[in-house]
């Protein structure tokens, strides 16, 4: 704890290593007694450059590379990738393809924001909701295990379709499964309504406005819980979202209430066109063949990710690899809210105020930037890194 400046107040730093955070990330928070002031962010600690790996992979062997910038949200960053890259070949993915491929994101989103109600529980002392949510999310794990082979990195998708359908009998458990789940939520949504205890942590705890929210940026669960209505599914529907639609879920409180309000009953729509989806399926092929170069043009994908609008920007330059991919998460978008509605609360309801916008470190890292003094100063190319990572690593084991 380091001493501030003004009289009688404190810097409280937690992180970047911290067993309240599941990931790295370092965070500053300015108070006086028990209340927060102030509060900075840092983040950066999980680069992996993905982005730049991508330039030296061809466009096949990059979809299984980013589907692990985030491991929850797998299926989703392959589907923005597989969308870009086949509206850059001009090819045109067979309306089955397409719809399976919605299906598997609606079942990752019921994972996701499952996966999240536990977390959220467990930073509030609600242990037995986050036993409870996270015995219920093996029912969706077992469903994304029994149709794609895997439990986390589905790989789902294949350039100009998916390499995986649905027969009869997977159907039914995916029916069975859907049913059940959509019991529990039922539950969850009256315990995070009414139980006492969890209400008095998150009813008018970092209540945001619309404006605000618009101001920072906010998107998915986040923002919708403000008022925000932005669902990139409806606003600008992708794979089969014209065919099988989901209804915007909205709250106008903007509090963490609200946050958890919005996001349970997200997951009644995904319920929904799951049962759609599964009860007209359209007949025909699985997939297009893909070219193996792609003409030089650029283009961007973007998609509803569970934490909101995930961003892809694709170039390509002539041969069989990419010349840039960016990629913009919702999580960057929704950490700026943070230090703002950090200020007036208490320090203890920092971990569900972080904790309320869902966030992923891992997947928002993208570049870290080294102060030095103005004398030694200077831009490193990649060949740079990799001899200074070479190097460093040979000394290591001397």
């Amino acid at each position: 704890m380091q001493k501030n400046d003004q009289a009688d107040k404190f810097i409280i730093p937690i992180g970047p290593q911290h067993p309240a955070l599941k990931e790295p990330g370092h965070f500053e928070f300015t108070v006086d007694g028990e209340i927060v002031t102030g509060a900075t962010i840092r983040l950066g600690y999980v680069h992996r450059g993905i982005e730049k790996a991508t330039e030296s992979r061809t466009w096949v062997q990059n979809l299984y590379l980013l589907e692990r910038v985030c491991g929850i949200c797998s299926h989703i960053h392959a589907t923005a990738y597989c969308l870009g890259v086949e509206r850059l070949a001009g090819l045109s993915v067979p309306p089955r393809a397409q719809a399976i491929r919605e299906l598997v994101v609606e079942l990752e989103r019921i994972h996701s924001h499952m996966l999240w109600l536990g977390v959220a529980a467990h930073e509030a002392g609600f242990d037995t909701l986050f036993m409870y949510s996270w015995r219920d999310r093996e029912t969706v794990m077992d469903i994304l295990e029994g149709l794609t082979g895997n439990r986390v990195h589905y790989s789902a998708n294949i350039l100009g379709g998916v390499k995986i359908d649905v027969d009869a009998e997977q159907t039914k458990t995916i029916l069975q499964g859907v049913d059940f789940l959509e019991k529990r939520t039922h539950h969850y949504l009256d315990v995070v309504t009414t139980d006492s205890a969890f209400v008095q942590r998150t009813a008018g705890i970092a209540v945001m406005s619309k404006a605000v929210a618009e101001h920072f940026g906010a998107v998915g669960p986040t923002a919708r819980a403000s008022g925000v209505t932005q669902d990139i599914r409806i606003d600008a529907p992708y794979l089969a979202y014209e065919d099988f639609p989901v209804e915007i879920v909205l709250d106008t409180a903007g509090d963490l209430k609200a946050r958890f309000v919005v996001r349970v009953q997200e997951l009644f729509q995904s319920y929904q066109v799951i049962r759609a989806i599964l009860d007209k399926l359209p007949a025909g092929e699985l997939a297009v063949t893909m070219p193996r170069r792609i003409k030089e043009n650029e283009t961007i994908s973007r998609v509803e990710a569970p934490r909101g609008e995930l961003f892809y920007y694709l170039k390509s330059n002539g041969t069989d690899k990419p010349e840039r991919i960016k990629i913009r998460t919702p999580s960057i978008c929704n950490f700026g809210t943070v230090p703002a509605l950090a200020a007036g609360h208490q320090l203890a309801d920092m971990p569900m105020i972080l904790a309320g916008i869902d966030p992923c470190f891992s997947c928002n890292d993208r570049m870290v930037t080294i102060h030095r003094p103005a004398d030694d100063s200077q831009t490193w190319t990649w060949e740079m890194l990799r001899q200074y990572g070479i190097s460093y690593y040979r000394e290591k084991e001397r």
